[in-house]
């Protein structure tokens, strides 16, 4: 591969750096074409991307971009999954992968310029995903008015109440 070649290459992989939310990493030695195919295609499910990338241009990439705190866990077989949309989303397909493919092996990652390991990585995935979380935030908002709610409408109800119970006491009579 030529210089210019191996420039292109850097470029492709600072602009998707430049493109994605969070960035894991993961050693694939030992994986069969059709299971990175398949890792591939749950990936692009959740908006995420799994590229195979040298590890000196990957680590040239993250350089240029003045960010090398993940530069040293490209060691071995790395490949590189690029999470555009929901972050934790792609955490969850890339945990349930690292599950189901033995080969993959979760190594850390990175998101919003900090490291993170392997540990880290399996939080993330075990977060509940964007809309469950906005959805317990609005309940949360919402719950005080809910319970100012039915306080006042339980002194109704109890007036109610009180008033058939008057009237079926004279019913009664």
């Amino acid at each position: 591969m030529d210089r210019n070649a191996k420039l292109q290459w850097r470029d492709s992989v600072v602009e998707a750096l430049d493109k994605s939310n969070a960035v894991f990493l993961a050693n694939y030695s030992g994986m069969t074409v059709e299971n990175l195919t398949a890792l591939r295609r749950e990936l692009k499910a959740v908006n995420a991307d799994f590229h195979v990338v040298k590890n000196k241009i990957a680590q040239k990439a993250i350089e240029s971009r003045g960010e090398s705190v993940i530069a040293e866990m490209f060691k071995g077989q790395t490949g590189v999954v690029f999470a555009y949309g929901d972050t934790a989303a792609a955490a969850k397909a890339f945990s349930e992968a690292a599950k189901k493919f033995e080969k993959l092996q979760i190594l850390g990652g990175y998101m919003e310029k900090s490291a993170l390991n392997a540990a880290s990585v399996e939080k993330l995935a075990s977060l509940p995903s964007r809309e469950v979380l906005i959805g317990q935030l609005v309940g949360t908002m919402i719950a005080p008015h809910r319970g100012l709610l039915g306080v006042l409408s339980g002194v109704q109800r109890n007036l109610v109440q009180v008033l058939n119970a008057i009237k079926d006491k004279k019913e009664a009579v």
